[in-house]
């Protein structure tokens, strides 16, 4: 934890006036039971009611005076822990997004929404009790026995005995529960990612009757989390009554012997009313303490996991520089080789081809053979584990990866939207894009026609993950998002699936002359998709079985000639 409250400098001054503020509230609060003792001891023994009223009017003015102290400390605190917050979830939030699709896989999407929302807000909470509690309570705890041992040395014994007995309770108690606060993030995690399971395949669900059992399996991961929050609450349960017992044990203790030392003569009433006085602020400033403990395990289990990801560092780096480029549009595969983590055989090995502008290079091949792994190596998504990518004639690794998207027309296999207008979804390409350059590049998608046929046109809002408009359109809108970039290179991953036979026919027409000058490659299912392209690459569990056109492979590779017999009738072929 004390790794993440370096981000703590930039509020140096407000924690400061924060200390000097508490300082003298617990000053205040320390000096007025003496106060008090006088009133006893000098005023009202001796009928002095002149020193009564003085006295009285001096503790009114102590006591605004620590209330004024404790309502701007609180404001302050509470300022720096929001912002401290804030600043962690920004700092968390930019970390990650530089994390290689390798990180993600390897700490999890529910994960690592948990640990940026749930997890800093614990982090947030203990830093306001801290400055709050955790500063206060030594200097009250500090201050008391100073205080008492002024009122009386003998008495300060009943302190020697209690505290040792509160320190260890509180020590117990706390070390007892701090397993358990760190299996309740995990169990969080399991109840983020059931959620955003249900809640993202909600229509396959409903579609197969599996309400029940997702019912089921989410009623499981909650009674999880709610069995494991009664017991670290049954445990911190004892806390509260230990700390009240001893404390009453005490006060009985202090009447008791601080009566015989007044009836020696040896102390004032005044005094014992003090000295207990004392003993309760010292008691208290302890509950304080016990207080902190009751979040501080599962604050220490937050930070570890908010760390855990700081500390996460993405295998892919950027380079100082970007190396000259010697090409333009230009993409090669040289002897590629990569494996997933954990994958027992590599996803791709041995590829090897080359794509320039003005050609359509195509990758088809069956489910799992790696066609969209290769897809995701050209905007360095992951990194090679041997031979190399280039782009325009430089490794993907000699070159920022701002810089290598820059030139990167990227439509994914699964269309995602975002929330927001038709326009501003396709200005997600390129942000400064004009009006004119969005509706061409949607005429180009084929998605004009349902665009017009919406109340609003481009204005019309699509809801969180796109669900108002079909997969067809979800699609064509996600390729007139790489059109009006207009990249050097266009990567299509099985972008035209959801599309109609016709729909499908007019894009490809449409787009020959809109890529005419890119690089084109296209990872399809369907024959008729890429038997136009210049080239076409067969792939068969992760190795190239094939290259050439469509003539070509169907005279020279058998796993090609396989796929077009599954999809074409005869007459097709021929």
């Amino acid at each position: 934890m004390l790794k993440l409250f370096r981000n703590l400098k930039p509020y140096t001054t407000p924690i400061a006036i924060v200390l000097i503020l508490v300082l003298m509230q617990s000053l205040a609060e320390l000096y007025l039971p003496t106060l008090m003792s006088d009133i006893v001891d000098k005023g009202i023994v001796h009928n002095d009611n002149p020193y009564i009223w003085r006295i009285g009017g001096f503790m009114l003015l102590i006591a605004f005076v620590s209330m004024i102290c404790a309502v701007v400390s609180n404001y302050l605190s509470a300022k720096v822990g929001v912002g401290f917050g804030r600043d962690l979830r920004n700092k968390v939030f930019a970390h990650v997004e530089n994390y290689s699709l390798r990180e993600f896989d390897k700490i999890g999407t529910a994960s690592l929404i948990t640990r940026t929302t749930n997890d800093i807000t614990q982090i947030q909470n203990i830093t306001i009790m801290i400055m709050r509690m955790m500063i206060s309570a030594p200097m009250m705890c500090i201050g008391g026995i100073i205080m008492a041992l002024n009122k009386d040395t003998t008495l300060s014994w009943v302190i020697v005995v209690v505290i040792p007995i509160l320190a260890l309770a509180i020590y117990a108690i706390a070390g007892s529960a701090m397993p358990y606060f760190k299996a309740m993030q995990k169990k969080i995690d399991k109840i983020n990612l059931v959620v955003r399971e249900e809640l993202t395949g909600i229509r396959v669900i409903r579609a197969f009757n599996r309400t029940e059992h997702e019912k089921k399996r989410f009623t499981e991961a909650n009674a999880d989390l709610t069995d494991t929050a009664i017991k670290v609450n049954k445990i911190m349960a004892f806390m509260m009554p230990i700390m009240m017992i001893v404390m009453n044990l005490t006060t009985i203790a202090i009447i008791w012997f601080g009566g015989i030392r007044i009836d020696e003569g040896n102390m004032q009433v005044g005094s014992l009313m003090a000295f207990l006085q004392y003993v309760m602020q010292i008691m208290f400033s302890l509950i304080m303490v016990s207080m902190m403990f009751v979040m501080l395990p599962r604050a220490s289990a937050s930070a570890v996991r908010i760390n855990e990801v700081l500390d996460t560092v993405s295998d892919i780096n950027d380079p100082a520089t970007n190396a000259p480029e010697h090409k333009h549009g230009y993409v090669e595969f040289d002897n590629v080789t990569f494996s997933f983590p954990g994958a027992e055989q590599p996803a791709v090995r041995g590829i090897t081809f080359s794509a320039g502008p003005g050609e359509t290079t195509a990758i088809i091949g069956g489910t799992g053979s790696g066609k969209s792994t290769i897809i995701n190596l050209i905007p360095r998504f992951y990194d090679v584990q041997s031979g190399s990518v280039r782009v325009n004639g430089v490794d993907v690794r000699e070159i920022s990866q701002e810089f290598l998207r820059s030139k990167v027309g990227y439509v994914p296999q699964k269309a995602v939207l975002f929330t927001g207008t038709i326009s501003e979804n396709i200005r997600y390409g390129k942000e400064d894009a004009t009006d004119e350059e969005v509706r061409h590049a949607a005429e180009v998608a084929q998605a004009t026609d349902f665009i017009g046929e919406m109340k609003e046109g481009y204005d019309s809002v699509i809801s969180q993950g796109g669900t108002n408009v079909s997969g067809g359109q979800k699609q064509r809108l996600s390729i007139a998002r790489a059109l009006v970039r207009k990249p050097e290179i266009y990567i299509f991953d099985d972008s035209f699936s959801a599309l109609d036979f016709k729909t499908d026919a007019k894009l490809r027409q449409a787009l020959k002359g809109e890529t005419a000058d890119a690089t084109v490659l296209i990872v399809a299912q369907r024959v008729s998709t890429v038997m136009d392209a210049d080239r076409i690459i067969v792939l068969d569990e992760g190795e190239v079985a094939g290259i050439g056109t469509h003539k070509e492979l169907m005279s020279t590779c058998e796993v090609y000639r396989e796929i077009v017999s599954s999809q074409l009738s005869e007459e097709e072929i021929a």
